[in-house]
């Protein structure tokens, strides 16, 4: 067994009614001491997918292993994988530390390993001054820790994750996040987690699989999936995108003309291979298109503001081109040139290479 296919999904399938699959076909290695997020909106099988490796729901097909072992007769208590769910799943009635302890017992493991293994942890999440503290007289975020805690002090061989930061404010959520990270690389367990928002998964992860309707669309570091969507889909989901329509007018090397449905010539850098008028989806990031007052060179046309938003670090332009169509630039505050407003023209474009040529 190779330790890039240390959890494995082989042709599984869900369904609950017999004809509609939650979950189609998917095949999926997770390499050993990984960080996978599972991304994805609401119903697209994410969260199916990981409760067929937890055990609590059974592959309609397919087989699912672990480390080269087949799950299909495991029941979940003899998978060796911890879980951390949103809601915590604390016992209330327990101290911290008897909470940390209860996998270790049920495990029959001795007294003094146990409270070892339990000192150990609570020095790992920073939480040792709160091992005789019941749940109820901790915060969210302490709670969390605990959960976490609970889910690695038997050293499963995965930790699966569910949403685990839905349930916090944004700070605490993006200080855990980073937290969460930190454990990952000092520990190097493997992950799978599981969230349906892209700036978790793109600050926490290795790898990102973005699913949807059942299927794998993309599966990537974070960067490739931000800078190279494959799909329409992935580059809508994945951060803030315009898109413009068109068919492919003619190659120069890696560089591909597009005639665009509004009526302008763009040129567009890419390493995938487009046929003679295929037609093609052009995805262009706000923060990658350059606003200027004079047109002028590759990918330029004019456009009026038809809102300006302040958010801080930047604004976020509304901009209507001359044919009605919308597109959204960010421009950072800091350094900026030109004072803009609404009503106003602007040339606007950008570099052959900050743009995403996409099958239609």
């Amino acid at each position: 067994m190779s330790t890039s296919q240390y959890v494995e999904f082989n042709n599984v399938d869900k369904s609950y009614d017999g004809r509609n699959l939650v979950v189609d076909n998917l095949n999926l290695a997770i390499a050993q001491g990984e960080f996978l997020t599972m991304l994805g909106p609401s119903g697209s099988g994410k969260t199916t997918s990981l409760m067929m490796l937890a055990g609590f729901e059974a592959p309609s097909a397919g087989h699912i292993r672990i480390a080269g072992r087949s799950l299909d007769a495991v029941p979940p208590h003899r998978r060796n994988i911890g879980m951390v769910f949103q809601n915590y799943a604390l016992f209330p009635h327990m101290t911290v530390g008897e909470n940390l302890d209860y996998p270790l017992r049920i495990r029959k493991m001795g007294k003094a390993e146990r409270s070892e293994r339990v000192r150990k942890i609570l020095d790992v999440v920073q939480m040792q001054a709160f091992a005789d503290r019941k749940p109820s007289q901790l915060s969210g975020g302490q709670q969390q820790r605990i959960a976490l805690a609970r889910a690695i002090v038997f050293e499963p061989d995965v930790v699966l994750m569910d949403e685990p930061l839905g349930a916090l404010d944004k700070n605490l959520r993006e200080h855990l996040q980073l937290e969460i990270k930190h454990l990952h690389e000092r520990l190097g367990i493997t992950v799978v987690y599981v969230t349906h928002d892209q700036s978790e998964a793109l600050t926490m992860s290795d790898r990102v699989a973005v699913f949807n309707a059942g299927k794998i669309e993309q599966l990537a570091p974070p960067s490739e999936l931000y800078e190279h969507p494959v799909t329409p889909f992935v580059a809508g989901f994945i951060g803030e995108n315009n898109r413009l329509t068109g068919k492919i007018s003619g190659r120069n090397g890696d560089e591909y003309a597009v005639e665009t449905d509004t009526g302008h010539r763009m040129i567009v850098r890419s390493k995938t291979a487009f046929a003679d008028q295929q037609p093609v989806i052009i995805s262009v990031r706000p923060e990658r298109i350059r606003i200027e007052q004079e047109a002028g060179g590759l990918n330029r046309f004019g456009g009026t503001v038809e809102e300006v938003i302040y958010l801080g670090d930047h604004k976020r332009l509304h901009i209507k081109l001359d044919d009605s169509s919308m597109l959204v630039a960010k421009v950072p505050n800091a350094g900026a040139s030109i004072d803009i407003k609404p009503s106003q023209s602007l040339s606007l474009g950008w570099d052959s290479k900050d743009a995403v040529l996409i099958p239609a």
